[in-house]
C-alpha cells in the first residue's frame, strides 16, 4: 500500500500544463527521496505507466488505453456538475459548461450564483458561437468550425462585440496559445466571462468550462485572478474523463 501511495504521488505530480518532467523535477514535486523516485520511475516506465524520452518523463501512452476503457460508459455531465458547483462556490459566480451545436453554443450544465444580481443562464440556453469567452474557446480548438463561422457575417450584440474577422482570428490564436479566454461586455453590456477547454482521451474538444457574471463583480482584473482556478477545474474534468491536451 505504501508503494502504491508513492506511485500515486508521482502520477499526481503531472498535470496538463506540466506534462513532462525530469527525475529531479519529479523528486521536487513529490518530496520523495531521489533514490525512491529513480527506482519507481524505472519500474513504471517498464510497465507502461510512464514513458521516457531522453531525460524527460511523461504519463505513458498506455494509460490512455486504460482511461478510454474507464470512460467508455461515463456520462461526462456526471463529472461536470459537481465541478461546476465547486467552481461556483469558490468564485461566488455562475459556472456553466458549453458545447458547440452547429454555429451556435449551448449551455448543457450550470451551477447558478447565489447572488441576487446575476446574468440569467439555464440549461439549453443558446448563444452565437463567435461571441463571448466560451464561444472563443469552442472555436479556438475547432479550426474547421472557426473557418465556417468566419465565412458568415459576425453578429454585433454590443459595442464591444468583435466583428472584424482578422481580429477574431488573432484572438482565437491567442486563446489557443494561452489556454483560456476572457471577454468583457461582448455579448451583453455589463457582463464578463472567462472560459477554458475540456478534452477527451483522443485530445478532441468536449466543451468549454466558463465562469460568468456582472462586470460590476467581475472586472477584467478579477477575471485574470480567477484564470488559474478556472483552468484547474477544467483540467480536473479532463483528467476525470481520461482526457488529454491535443498534441
Amino acid at each position: 500500500m505504501l508503494v502504491l501511495g508513492k506511485i500515486a504521488e508521482i502520477l499526481n505530480a503531472f498535470t496538463l500544463a506540466r506534462s513532462s518532467m525530469t527525475l529531479r523535477e519529479i523528486q521536487q514535486r513529490t518530496g520523495l527521496p531521489a533514490s525512491t523516485v529513480q527506482r519507481l520511475v524505472t519500474n513504471m516506465v517498464a510497465h507502461g505507466f510512464l514513458d521516457r524520452a531522453g531525460d524527460k518523463i511523461r504519463i505513458g501512452v498506455r494509460m490512455a488505453y486504460w482511461a478510454g476503457a474507464a470512460a467508455k460508459d461515463l456520462d461526462v455531465l456526471e463529472v461536470v456538475n459537481p465541478v461546476l458547483k465547486d467552481l461556483r462556490d469558490q468564485t461566488g459566480e455562475t459556472a456553466c459548461f458549453f458545447r458547440a451545436e452547429g454555429t451556435q453554443r449551448v449551455c448543457v450544465a450550470v451551477a447558478e450564483t447565489h447572488h441576487a444580481l446575476r446574468r440569467e443562464m439555464s440549461v439549453g440556453k443558446i448563444a452565437p458561437i463567435p461571441v463571448g469567452s466560451s464561444g472563443r474557446v469552442l472555436l479556438a480548438w475547432n479550426p474547421e468550425l472557426a473557418e465556417r463561422v468566419l465565412q458568415e457575417e459576425l453578429p454585433q450584440l454590443t459595442d464591444s462585440t468583435i466583428t472584424d474577422r482578422d481580429e477574431l482570428r488573432r484572438l482565437l490564436k491567442q486563446t489557443r496559445a494561452e489556454g483560456y479566454a476572457i471577454t468583457v461586455g461582448e455579448r451583453i453590456d455589463g457582463a464578463s466571462g472567462l472560459a477554458a477547454p475540456v478534452f477527451d482521451s483522443a485530445g478532441d474538444l468536449v466543451g468549454a468550462l466558463m465562469i460568468q457574471g456582472p462586470t460590476l463583480r467581475m472586472p477584467a482584473e478579477k477575471c485574470v485572478e480567477w484564470v488559474d482556478t478556472l483552468v484547474e477545474h477544467a483540467e480536473q474534468i479532463t483528467r476525470a474523463i481520461g482526457g488529454r491536451y491535443p498534441s
